[in-house]
């Protein structure tokens, strides 16, 4: 049986919320300038030329590349043989969501009720997926 303190899950996913809104990850990055190779047509060429130079920009300044910073979704797998302490694995991640949001400095947009409207204020809950695996090991 392996054991994981909550502490780590919030922390990890609070670094990923930051991640995933302030870097593109390079294989998207170099897919972008290869359509940029590629097209012919001057008005995408221009469009694709401001969304990478939009990357570059929110990387070397550690700003969010786009102001709609969306909703997190989390897939999670977890091992049989996994245990999670010191708090609830939703729990954790939703403190991770929140804590991502407030250090990021990111766009809290998500609403409790859709039909009040309600903006939770701190873009909680994520939808998390649950996967149970065979064995040890916890994958977020």
């Amino acid at each position: 049986m392996k054991t994981i303190d909550a502490k780590i899950i919030t922390e990890e996913i609070k670094r990923m919320v930051i991640e995933a809104n302030y870097y593109l990850p390079k294989d998207v990055m170099q897919a972008l300038k290869d359509a940029r190779e590629k097209d012919d047509w001057k008005l995408s060429q221009d469009i694709l030329d401001k969304i990478i130079e939009n990357a570059k920009i929110a990387d070397s300044e550690r700003v969010p590349m786009c102001q709609d910073t969306g909703m997190v979704v989390v897939f999670v797998k977890v091992g049989q043989e996994v245990k999670i302490e010191n708090g609830f694995i939703e729990d954790a991640i939703n403190e991770g969501v929140r804590l991502g949001y407030e250090e990021g400095f990111l766009r809290k947009s998500v609403v409790g009720d859709p039909l009040n409207r309600v903006n939770t204020k701190d873009n909680t809950p994520a939808v998390i997926n649950y996967e149970i695996v065979p064995g040890d090991k916890l994958n977020l």
